[in-house]
């Protein structure tokens, strides 16, 4: 082949360091489109971009010029930088470590978009842990609880 054609669609979600609930109303809409100005930056164009209190979900398009670890890299080094600068209660800002990365079907981006715009709802009865735990059995993601968490 002549051209290379990509069209990867990729679901990433990944929290607050120890999962402090620092996503406050007065702040998540701006740090949502903060977050998917720097996805189209690099050109994985963002589909939905949301979460809650203490964690992150992304969708998007990776671009066949990105790999995802770069992705990951400049979404949590910029962003934390950024969301510092926003206040006092943001000094001590930081993302968790590691990440979650999953691949979503075309025929399911909807739903997926749905997902992600319905957190508030999602979480009043499920948590972050319970719910990240349910998308490592789901894409049967082998992991040791020791190190998801920490």
């Amino acid at each position: 082949m002549s051209q290379s054609l990509s069209k990867i669609y990729v679901h990433i979600i990944f929290s607050v360091k120890n999962r402090e609930p620092l996503i406050q109303d007065t702040i998540k809409e701006e740090l949502f489109n903060y977050l998917g100005g720097i996805c189209k930056n690099l050109e994985c164009n963002p589909i939905q971009v949301g979460g809650y209190r203490d964690h992150v979900h992304i969708l998007c398009i990776l671009s066949k010029k990105v790999t995802l670890v770069k992705l990951l890299e400049d979404i949590k080094s910029s962003s934390s930088k950024w969301i510092k600068t926003k206040g006092e209660m943001f000094s001590n800002f930081y993302w968790q470590s590691g990440y979650g990365a999953f691949s979503v079907n075309p025929t399911e981006i909807e739903v997926v978009k749905n997902y992600i715009i319905n957190q508030q709802d999602h979480h009043k009865t499920k948590s972050f842990q319970d719910e990240y735990r349910a998308f490592l059995k789901k894409y049967d993601v082998q992991y040791n609880e020791e190190y998801v968490w920490d």
